[in-house]
């Protein structure tokens, strides 16, 4: 089957986001409030098993603050929570402090070339997603992708597969004629039940998940002079960066 699109996870991902950006926003959202929650680096690695943001913030209370007395208006606190934390995450990507990964722009900019198409599926919210591409791709980067799948568009988040099944039906395509990019034991979990062959990139938090069944887990993608190491998964004959031909090699099963 010929590939035709690509489709990405965001956080982890296209950008280490988590540890630099979402807990030091999450933090920020807290204190606003006057909360005395603090998310340290640890904590927040263990916090990543439970996927999207409002999800995260009810396990945290849940397990970790026993001692902390919901309110009669518990949900609608963690909705403007979440939003708050957006707003500061977003600030922190105005200022430049979240790169892509390595091989990131690279990937996209071939792929735009060589006409594959292009789709998002994650459980971050759409304006987390956005300010992302604009500040650390283009202002213009929105419009690359053709599908945004994202935040509350389905109900069930990964490790479910709804987000990828929300993607494919849009594109109308079949999960053959895809590869997903995740970073996590979630993201690829959800990526499997939906059909799609899966490269995994790891990231500090990620790199001791069970990634049985990716077609290849990568440190990054690569680029020209900083080669990616292969650390489980497919042969890959050489390359030092992931381009669209080993993609293809990779989706044939060769």
């Amino acid at each position: 089957m010929t590939l035709e699109a690509l489709i990405f996870d965001v956080d982890g991902t296209l950008a280490d986001t988590e540890r630099d950006g979402h807990r030091v926003a999450f933090n920020r959202a807290f204190s606003e409030a006057g909360l005395d929650w603090c998310w340290d680096v640890g904590l927040y690695g263990e916090l990543l098993a439970v996927t999207g943001g409002k999800e995260r913030m009810r396990h945290y209370v849940e397990i970790h603050r026993p001692d902390y007395r919901k309110p009669a208006d518990f949900d609608a606190l963690v909705a403007r929570l979440h939003a708050a934390k957006t707003r500061h995450y977003t600030a922190l990507l105005g200022r430049g402090g979240i790169p892509l990964r390595p091989g990131v722009r690279r990937l996209l900019e071939e792929a735009r070339r060589r006409g594959i198409r292009l789709a998002i599926a994650t459980t971050t919210t759409p304006d987390n997603v956005t300010a992302l591409l604009h500040h650390a791709l283009s202002p213009e980067a929105e419009s690359w992708f053709e599908i945004i799948g994202a935040g509350d568009v389905v109900a069930a988040k990964k490790p479910a597969p709804d987000i990828y099944y929300y993607v494919l039906e849009r594109m109308g395509l079949t999960p053959s004629q895809g590869v997903a990019f995740e970073d996590s034991e979630n993201g690829l979990r959800s990526a499997l039940s939906a059909g799609l062959k899966t490269v995994i990139t790891v990231n500090d938090y990620t790199r001791t998940h069970d990634f049985r069944g990716a077609a290849v887990v990568l440190d990054h993608l690569g680029e020209p002079g900083t080669p990616f190491r292969v650390l489980s998964g497919a042969t890959v004959n050489g390359a030092t960066v992931l381009d669209i031909d080993l993609l293809a090699h990779l989706m044939s099963g060769a």
